[in-house]
């Protein structure tokens, strides 16, 4: 990992939605059981000599919006060395099955630059985003996970847009998880498409260390 990302008395802040949170509000506090607490260890076995603060501010459920209505308090706040982002599947699910407050592609897209513009006039601070992934096969045009397969390159597309504009590290976690696909069966990495168990959070945390040492 370069020193552009881990650096000795820096401070890491990941955000996100129930994969990012993983317990941390609870029994895990304060980093959770998922990949946010295994991505530190990584770390930490690799550079022990650093001195990293990590600070987890995901909460489950959360998409987009969410994120936005606290941002200030959650982010600016605690005005962070680096920062990463993983959201958007909850933001997708609410668009498919037609909620009345759901966060279409067009909605996801503006919110999520909209708090990304606010970071970098504020903190400046290097930024890596998260794809959303789902761990599933299914193109049969039949199902809801097909649908879900067939709407998520749009919201993994604004992702990959916003890291271009704003310089971000990107990690694809779809592409990822869909690799690991074609030789394991997704039971392996999640038991339903969305929260991984301990291979999948690893895989994950695995992903955004291998994109952080580039």
């Amino acid at each position: 990992m370069s020193q552009y990302w881990i650096e000795d008395g820096q401070t890491l802040l990941f955000i996100g939605d129930s994969i990012t949170d993983c317990g941390r509000r609870g029994a895990e506090a304060p980093l959770g059981n998922g990949y946010v607490r295994l991505f530190t260890e990584l770390a930490t076995a690799r550079f022990p000599e650093r001195r990293v603060r990590y600070i987890n501010k995901g909460i489950g459920g959360n998409r987009v919006t969410d994120l936005a209505a606290r941002w200030r308090d959650d982010v600016l706040y605690h005005r962070p060395d680096r920062l990463s982002v993983k959201i958007g599947i909850n933001d997708l699910h609410s668009h498919l099955r037609g909620a009345e407050d759901g966060v279409d592609p067009a909605r996801f897209a503006a919110v999520y630059e909209q708090i990304l513009a606010i970071t970098q006039n504020e903190l400046g601070c290097p930024l890596v985003l998260l794809t959303p992934f789902y761990i599933s096969t299914d193109h049969s045009g039949q199902t809801f996970r097909s649908q879900v397969l067939e709407l998520l390159p749009r919201y993994i597309e604004v992702v990959e847009q916003l890291a271009e504009r704003f310089d971000a590290r990107l990690v694809r976690l779809h592409d990822v998880f869909q690799r690991q696909l074609q030789y394991r069966d997704a039971d392996t990495f999640c038991p339903e498409p969305v929260h991984p168990n301990q291979a999948g959070h690893l895989v994950i945390a695995q992903a955004l260390m291998d994109a952080l040492s580039a």
